[in-house]
């Protein structure tokens, strides 16, 4: 069973208006992803993973089949994690969890801006559900919170890649945009169910 591209949540001009261009998206879902899918199913072709599942991949591997399942689960969980018209501040449930963890909207998204701004290099930001309470977590390259024992609910790609077309080197600027125009709140509520 060959692993496929997922298709985007929205159409690639969607996300447009709001900053992140079709153009981006033809190269970082359109190629990057891409070129994950395709070298995962070369990595596994002819082994004893070629019929398992993406996260049981993530959990057992390291290295290139790591890396390439991992970034697939990434890319993925990173396309719903946006929406046209989305950010701002959450309601109902998502809203009182994160006040509960956080102290007030406006803490949470200081603390994730900055969790996204200072992740040196390559990486993500990350809302994830510990079991317990709501946490912010960063990490590098195509590394995930499920290795760490978290749940992820929302994250952020801070790969140049993700950005680069449409906003340069200015990440805090993409990051803005991504949290208050983006920022998927129903994607949340889903993965807090």
């Amino acid at each position: 069973m060959a692993f496929e591209l997922p298709p985007l949540p929205y159409a690639k001009d969607a996300l447009a208006p709001y900053g992140i261009s079709e153009e981006t998206l033809d190269y970082h879902y359109g190629k990057h992803h891409q070129t994950y899918v395709t070298n995962l199913n070369k990595l596994v072709e002819g082994t004893g993973d070629e019929n398992a599942s993406l996260d049981d991949i993530i959990m057992k591997s390291e290295g290139g089949m790591f890396n390439n399942a991992a970034q697939i689960w990434n890319h993925t969980f990173y396309w719903s994690s946006m929406k046209p018209g989305g950010g701002g501040a959450p309601t109902g449930a998502v809203a009182d969890k994160i006040s509960r963890a956080f102290g007030s909207y406006d803490n949470f998204k200081d603390k994730f801006a900055a969790a996204a701004t200072t992740q040196f290099g390559s990486g993500w930001a990350w809302l994830v559900d510990t079991g317990g309470s709501l946490e912010i977590m960063q990490t590098a390259n195509a590394d995930l919170p499920m290795k760490h024992s978290a749940k992820a609910l929302l994250t952020i790609d801070v790969w140049e890649h993700a950005y680069y077309i449409d906003f340069r080197n200015a990440r805090p600027n993409y990051i803005a945009t991504f949290i208050d125009k983006l920022l998927n709140w129903d994607f949340v509520a889903e993965n807090l169910g």
